[in-house]
């Protein structure tokens, strides 16, 4: 409510301050107007003045169509058709529209538990991969890297909603739209982050068996590509929303060119994975068909071809089938693509940190290892106590035999003299 409110001021100010520029000296005729929602120029008498729905109902309805009005020696003239017939909402049936806020009410509720799963679990399997220092590793700063590509993209879709869709009433404070565009660009920061880095995955993958598990030292390059592309990027689609499509709070996308800035390199590192995935696939096939391999080099790439099919199904196949979507009218895909990209799409996290970190056998090793060295410390612990208590107990025994004996003689010293 409070966007929409801003939107039809700041259209308003537009409206009269063109006005005010265009009016001529001398000017008999039916002058320009902002009638709290439309723009109407300056028009000569016997003038008929059309112009499209105003942009804010455009936007809130999605209707297009015109209105009109008269110039005439009177005045202006009633707009006709009547507005709410032609830019407003389209009547629906009561059912197709509870079934959509129900659709949307879920989707929200799905994703929003599937990121803070997400969070709860790569929050835990960063703290294990930051605190065993066996675990540091080329292979592992990337997954720590993932992981907090997965965190951020989780925190921020989290705090758009809670900037997007407030409850709060009042605009008075809402005077910009600062805020909100400021957490759509760490948004879609954070999401092409968490593609550029599975790309990354698939790339190390790839450069890991092409060099025969050498360890790859140029992590530099990774950080560059999953982080330094993605802001390239997304200044791109700053510097387009503000000069092609500047309009309320940069969520929506009537122009192409600001969408296809951030959701074209984001399907080309999805293309690119899946043919590094292909050729890895491929690799692996003819590794374990090769006569000559065998023993360790076998289960190293059996485990290798393991990981890399376990991973395919996550670095985002379903955003290949859906992203054109977008561009196509069909309501029915269109919600295919909501449930796939939001609520599937919010458990990805999750899925990333059990299979990398809580499954991965290294990190069970190193856990069981500190179980049972915390078991370890407990059990000596409580040992040593028990000790210590045992020979304090003799300790006392000993002194009040001593005691006693000596106070016996003493009595008997006494009873001589």
């Amino acid at each position: 409510m409070c966007q929409l409110i801003s939107e039809v001021q700041r259209a308003g100010k537009e409206c009269l301050g063109k006005l005010e520029v265009e009016l001529p000296v001398s000017f008999q005729g039916c002058r320009g107007m902002w009638d709290n929602i439309s723009c109407w120029h300056h028009a000569q008498v016997g003038e008929v003045v059309t112009i499209s729905c105003p942009e804010v109902l455009q936007n809130l309805f999605g209707t297009k169509g015109n209105i009109s009005r008269n110039c005439s020696s009177d005045g202006w003239s009633d707009i006709y058709p009547g507005i709410q017939s032609v830019c407003g909402d389209k009547p629906r049936p009561s059912k197709v529209t509870q079934s959509k806020l129900v659709f949307y009410v879920v989707v929200k509720t799905l994703y929003t538990l599937g990121h803070s799963l997400s969070l709860i679990a790569l929050t835990t399997g960063c703290a294990i991969l930051c605190l065993f220092r066996k675990l540091h590793c080329t292979r592992n700063y990337i997954h720590l890297n993932l992981f907090f590509s997965f965190i951020l993209r989780a925190i921020a879709v989290l705090t758009k909603d809670s900037i997007l869709f407030s409850h709060d009433e009042d605009c008075t404070e809402q005077t910009s739209f600062i805020g909100c565009k400021v957490s759509l660009v760490f948004f879609h920061y954070f999401i092409m982050a968490n593609f550029f880095w599975l790309l990354v995955e698939g790339l190390y993958l790839h450069t890991l068996l092409m060099v025969i598990f050498s360890e790859n030292r140029h992590f530099i390059v990774y950080l560059l590509v999953g982080w330094g592309f993605p802001t390239v990027f997304v200044i791109a689609w700053i510097i387009t929303r503000v000069y092609v499509e500047d309009t309320g709070c940069w969520e929506r996308n009537d122009n192409v060119v600001p969408w296809r800035v951030i959701n074209w390199p984001i399907m080309a590192s999805i293309i690119i994975n899946f043919i590094l995935f292909i050729s890895i696939i491929r690799i692996l096939v003819e590794k374990l068909r090769c006569p000559d391999v065998g023993g360790a080099d076998q289960s190293q790439y059996k485990r290798l071809a393991k990981s890399t099919l376990l991973l395919i199904p996550l670095f985002g196949v379903n955003y290949v089938v859906f992203v054109y979507i977008m561009e196509k009218e069909s309501e029915a895909l269109e919600k295919y693509k909501i449930f796939f990209d939001l609520c599937i799409g919010s458990f990805q996290g999750l899925v990333v940190a059990i299979l990398y970190c809580f499954l991965n056998s290294e990190v069970q090793g190193e856990l069981k290892r500190k179980w049972r060295s915390v078991c370890l410390k407990r059990y000596v612990g409580q040992d040593y106590r028990q000790h210590s208590s045992s020979r304090n107990g003799l300790e006392n025994m000993v002194q009040f035999r001593r005691n006693t004996r000596a106070q016996s003689f003493l009595q008997t010293e006494t009873t001589m003299v």
